[in-house]
């Protein structure tokens, strides 16, 4: 074999590998939920991997998001609507550690003080009371995309700042 035939064999394995890396062969499509509870899934994902699989227009999704909100006392907090009680609303612009996907499935699975550790950043705001850890308590994730759907469909904010369909 030439010493070019071996370079441009070389140069597109190389290539192959690092587009294989980067994923940008791979599906924009959010994975299906797994089945493993929020904390199973939090530690093998990668920052910034995490998406939601299941859209606000899908009514029975958002419907049993809004049931699973109530049942597991997150209206405790953040109020029946998520228009906030002692806790922040979740229907505005505020978000203290950002508004993705990733972000918010991170912060109700390990509580505000464990995402802070994880290197996420308080944006701002005032502290309150920090959010609990719900990873272990949910059963699975699909639960949390669920409420987390929920969440996404009673946002009355900025719709410049949605960041999701």
């Amino acid at each position: 074999m030439s010493m070019c035939s071996r370079m441009i064999g070389s140069s597109a394995l190389c290539v192959g590998l690092c587009i294989a890396q980067s994923g940008a062969f791979a599906a924009d499509a959010p994975a299906a939920p797994t089945g493993k509870t929020p904390a199973e899934v939090v530690q093998n994902a990668p920052k910034g991997s995490l998406q939601n699989p299941f859209k606000t227009t899908d009514a029975d999704r958002v419907q049993k998001g809004h049931d699973l909100f109530m049942s597991y006392s997150c209206n405790g907090c953040h109020g029946g609507t998520g228009g906030g009680g002692m806790c922040p609303p979740l229907t505005g612009d505020v978000w203290f550690y950002g508004i993705s996907d990733d972000t918010l499935f991170r912060l109700v699975t390990l509580g505000s003080i464990d995402l802070q550790k994880a290197g996420f950043e308080h944006l701002g705001g005032p502290t309150g009371m920090p959010m609990p850890p719900f990873g272990n308590i949910l059963k699975s994730d699909e639960e949390l995309w669920e409420i987390l759907t929920w969440v996404r469909s009673v946002y009355k904010g900025d719709p410049k700042k949605k960041t999701w369909e």
